[in-house]
This record gives structure tokens, C-alpha cells and sequence, in this order.
């Protein structure tokens, strides 16, 4: 959406859904971390709003409702640790979460 970060948000009342297709790429993009590890990430799109115009340019104003979703591709062996049992508690986890 354009517009100035600490301008005031879209009036979404009278927001409209707006059908879409994808033109061009896969959407994913793939990025080697510093530790060897290889995270693919994708945007899936949920909706598309147009909510109006912008007042300062007259250009309209669409907001994306998304989510990402990250894939591990490889890793190291060395990151790697075995898996807990079933039941078994993380010696690590915040007492009071899990």
C-alpha cells in the first residue's frame, strides 16, 4: 500500500475484496544462512482489499492479507540435534509452556 508510515490507516469499511492472479515467478525465494542452513520462504497471499484512495495522490489503496511460509531446505549436521521423545520434557522450555 502507499502512503506515509505515520499517516492515518485506510478507512476499511467500505473495503472491497479484489479477485487477482498471479502473472509472473513462483513466489518463493531461497536464502543461504550464515550457519550453512538453506530456508525457503514463500508469501501466500490471502486477500487483496481495495480500500480507497489515497488522499495525496489519488492513486488507490489496496491492502495484501498474507502469511509466510518457511521451509528448512538443508542443514548442517552439526545444528542438527535428536528429537524428544514422546512425553519426554525439554530440560530448556520455559516452565509453565509445555
Amino acid at each position: 500500500m502507499m502512503g506515509s508510515p505515520g499517516g492515518p490507516p485506510p478507512d476499511l469499511s467500505n473495503a472491497e475484496i479484489v479477485d487477482y492472479e498471479t502473472v509472473g515467478g513462483d513466489g518463493k525465494v531461497r536464502l543461504k544462512l550464515k550457519d550453512g542452513s538453506v530456508v525457503e520462504v514463500r508469501l501466500e497471499i490471502m486477500n487483496i482489499l481495495r480500500a480507497g484512495n489515497d488522499p495525496n495522490t489519488g492513486l488507490p489503496a489496496y491492502i495484501v492479507q498474507s502469511a509466510p511460509l518457511v521451509r528448512l531446505v538443508e542443514c548442517p549436521k552439526e545444528l542438527r540435534k535428536p528429537p524428544l521423545r514422546p512425553g519426554a520434557k525439554d530440560p530448556k522450555a520455559i516452565t509453565g509452556f509445555g
